[in-house]
């Protein structure tokens, strides 16, 4: 579910599908609320959340009701020619990156012209300006560059030409009840040039002709637009590099490898299980296994690694990768928008979409700031003209068109635009360069909750340690061998796949141990694995020293108190054996072995793992605690091992002997801080199903590369790569974002504070003597967004452009 603008009279029980659609004609913030409101005014919307920089609006919509294309033609109808995404394969946002470099060409060469228009407008209408003594009619100048109709026939061309885009928009906009920046800045060059004419024509009412100013304004607001439009498109490169790894084409192949005949298809029609082949140079069509061949692979753009990975037979290709060396066959295992590039697009297009709580304000007042800049312009031509003007102090102001000027310059440099843009080029950004290196971050919602954060929770197996046990250490009692405890502890654990399973299973294989067969089994979270296991002849080790026979056996592997709830007792010399291996940072399995019931007369025995700390765990847990965030350790192990890991590691906070079904709950207590009104926020890091609901409690949820799919999918931000210095990276860059992100929206808000008064003669009325034309108005309005985005830009020269090496 989108965070976004809710509708309250929705029920939030109703189950709802989002869908997405392509909105066009938004100028400014106020157009991004007017959008919302019109979706959320429609039957069975629940949410809508709209981006003004990438023109694109998640709807949350409940199922027969309004229809994508029934909610298009609504926002048509109200001046923002919609369509609906149907298509959501590859092949689609294939079509959608060439629309948009199609798109941004031709709106490149339109502004190139406007620009170069008005720049030739400007320079004449400049020189002719400078030249002149004054700017009141006289009736004989008819030097050309001081001519009033030269200088009328320049601004005609401006509105007609350049400026006509400008006041088009405005009209439309106005017309369907959304004024927007286009309709304040086409007021006020109407405005100028109307007043200049009724000048020109009627000299006897002593009026000023400034037929310069709506020239100036257009000049200014189109290089103001231009500059926008390319700092808009160097926002959303990375995006587009994403966008652009999307293979197009794949080479069908026979599973014999003796048969090298391909057939290039369309990538769209690749079905899973077909084979396809890739030569050196191209890209991995789809996610595959290599089935022939071992080469290496370039994965930067998908984990940020730099490195170019060997992969060989068995191992995992990803779709959008550079095979580099060698030719290879992959069996297709996923395709469309279940690979894992469709997977990231996916999320960094959703995370497009999730605003951050700070923006909420923005939003709000955007969408009353058109109306409210137009109160002020004609609050401030009435001040002006009844008050101002007649002031004995303000005499060498004294001109009958002051007031008109005055609202001219108001309505010029207000700029909604740069509320608008504030958020949204910050997480475009931010989005764009965690995806480069590996860091998904699935939202502005994300950042803020990033910001808040004072606690991070470590799970301890395959986050803290490589997820890869070894079994070091079996004890056993003289009543079964160590090999034949192994192989059915193996056994029975052949039906798990956590990683201590893994472990004890990857030993038998390396001691080549021949492992009965499962008949009946069951697992208990978080306390072991039950099995029925049957030993055949053929299985039996040890000769005539064996300890075991043909015929069923019961295994029990799980912890201490699984056995002893079950009446089993633990001779001392195990007991010690195991305190021993916890003392040295080694997780205990004990394991039961019973041929008949009860299990009280079964053998015992315990299996030593140890799951080495992964090379960066300590660093990143020491600039966690630079951070000034309170890092806690979260493990199942027992207490003494828990103590070592935690020692190494520079942890304080320890929580062990923690059931999976455990791990939500102790992150929701230390949610709540008992000391105090203000609750902690808490951040999850996981990568395990047993994780998902503690990293779906947590106020922040990070999953590493490994994670599940069902981890994934509840987590906040998702680590591409193996490295859980990541972690420190990823919060780094959404502090930084989120920190943008309230700088432009800063910057906007006092950038419309200082130049509104300004244009309205606050200044000039205290005395400072000067008063904002509507020319500069014009080119401060421009400013105000180059710089929004500007700044938005700087985060990639940040520490947190994350480097990929």
């Amino acid at each position: 579910m989108l965070k976004s603008t809710s509708n309250p009279a929705t029920i939030a029980e109703i189950p709802t599908t989002t869908i997405v659609l392509d909105v066009a004609g938004m100028k400014c913030a106020g157009c991004v609320s007017a959008v919302e409101k019109q979706l959320l005014a429609q039957p069975g919307v629940d949410s809508a959340c709209v981006n003004l920089l990438t023109g694109v609006a998640a709807i949350s919509l409940a199922p027969e009701t309004s229809t994508p294309v029934e909610l298009a033609d609504k926002l048509t109808a109200s001046g923002f020619p919609s369509q609906p995404r149907l298509v959501t394969d590859g092949g689609d946002r294939s079509d959608r990156l060439q629309q948009r470099q199609e798109k941004y060409a031709q709106e490149s060469k339109q502004l190139l012209w406007q620009l170069i228009t008005a720049g030739i407008l400007l320079g004449l209408s400049a020189v002719g300006h400078l030249t002149q003594p004054n700017t009141h009619l006289h009736q004989h100048n008819y030097f050309a560059l001081n001519n009033f109709w030269w200088h009328w026939g320049l601004a005609t061309i401006a509105i007609a030409f350049p400026g006509r885009a400008i006041l088009v928009d405005g009209w439309r906009s106005l017309w369907h009840g959304n004024p927007n920046m286009n309709t304040l800045v086409g007021l006020g060059i109407i405005t100028s040039y109307t007043a200049s004419v009724v000048a020109l024509l009627l000299p006897n009412l002593g009026w000023e002709c400034f037929f310069e100013e709506p020239v100036m304004i257009i000049g200014f607001i189109t290089l103001g637009r231009t500059l926008e439009q390319q700092a808009k498109h160097r926002a959303a490169t990375a995006f587009d590099r994403l966008l652009s790894l999307q293979p197009t084409f794949a080479r069908l192949v026979s599973a014999d490898p003796d048969r090298p005949q391909a057939v290039e298809i369309p990538v769209e029609q690749v079905k899973v299980g077909e084979y396809l082949r890739v030569l050196p140079g191209e890209k991995i069509p789809t996610d595959g296994l290599i089935r022939w061949g071992q080469t290496t692979i370039d994965e930067s753009m998908i984990t940020g690694e730099s490195i170019p990975v060997f992969k060989q037979l068995g191992d995992v290709a990803i779709a959008g990768t550079v095979n580099q060396s060698s030719a290879i066959s992959i069996e297709v295992t996923r395709t469309g928008d279940d690979t894992t590039l469709a997977q990231i697009i996916a999320l960094v297009e959703a995370a497009q979409t999730r605003k951050a709580p700070v923006q909420k304000l923005a939003d709000t007042v955007a969408g009353y700031f058109t109306y409210g800049v137009l109160a002020i312009a004609i609050l401030t031509c009435l001040f002006w003209y009844f008050i101002g003007i007649d002031n004995p102090n303000l005499v060498p102001l004294a001109s009958s068109l002051t007031p008109l000027k005055a609202a001219i310059a108001v309505m010029v440099v207000a700029c909604p635009c740069a509320l608008g843009l504030a958020t949204p080029t910050a997480i475009l950004v931010g989005t764009g360069i965690g995806a480069e290196s590996g860091l998904l971050i699935k939202g502005g919602d994300v950042l803020e909750a990033v910001h808040q954060l004072d606690t991070v929770v470590f799970d301890k197996t395959g986050t803290l340690t490589q997820g890869k046990p070894q079994v070091t250490d079996i004890f056993t009692t003289d009543t079964i061998l160590s090999t034949e405890l192994l192989q059915l502890a193996a056994a029975a654990e052949s039906v798990a796949n956590h990683p201590l399973a893994v472990a004890i299973q990857q030993e038998a294989v390396r001691l080549d141990l021949n492992l009965p067969s499962v008949i009946d089994s069951y697992t208990e979270a978080g306390l072991g694995v039950y099995a029925q296991v049957l030993v055949t002849e053929a299985q039996l080790l040890g000769g005539a020293s064996s300890t075991l026979s043909q015929g069923k056996y019961q295994v029990i592997v799980g912890n201490q108190h699984w056995l002893t709830a079950r009446g089993m007792e633990i001779s001392e010399d195990l007991l010690t054996a195991a305190e021993n291996l916890m003392v040295a940072g080694k997780t205990v399995m004990y394991v039961a072995i019973a041929q008949e019931q009860p299990l009280t007369t079964a053998k015992i025995g315990i299996i030593g793992v140890t799951d080495k700390l992964r090379s960066d765990a300590v660093e990143t847990v020491k600039q966690l605690q630079n951070m000034g965030l309170r890092v806690v350790l979260l493990t199942g192990d027992r207490k003494p091992v828990a103590d070592v890991i935690a020692q190494e590691l520079g942890i304080t906070d320890i929580y062990a002997e923690v059931f999976p079904q455990d791990k939500a709950r102790i992150v929701q207590s230390l949610q709540t801080n008992l000391t105090s009104d203000i609750p902690h926020r808490v951040a999850m890091i996981g990568d395990g199903i047993n994780d998902a609901p503690a990293l779906a409690q947590a106020d922040l949820g990070i999953a590493l590369n490994a994670s599940t799919d069902v981890a994934i999918e509840v987590a906040d931000i998702i680590l591409m790569r193996d490295r859980l210095l990541d972690v420190v990276y990823s919060i780094e860059l959404s502090r930084s974002t989120l920190t943008k992100i309230r700088q432009n929206l800063f910057w906007a808000a006092i950038y419309n504070l200082i130049g509104i008064p300004a244009a309205a003669g606050v200044l000039y009325w205290y005395g400072w003597g000067t008063m904002l034309s509507p020319s500069a108005a014009g080119a401060m309005m421009a400013l105000s967004s180059v710089s929004v985005i500007t700044n938005s830009l700087l985060l990639r020269w940040g520490r947190s452009a994350i480097a990929v090496d």
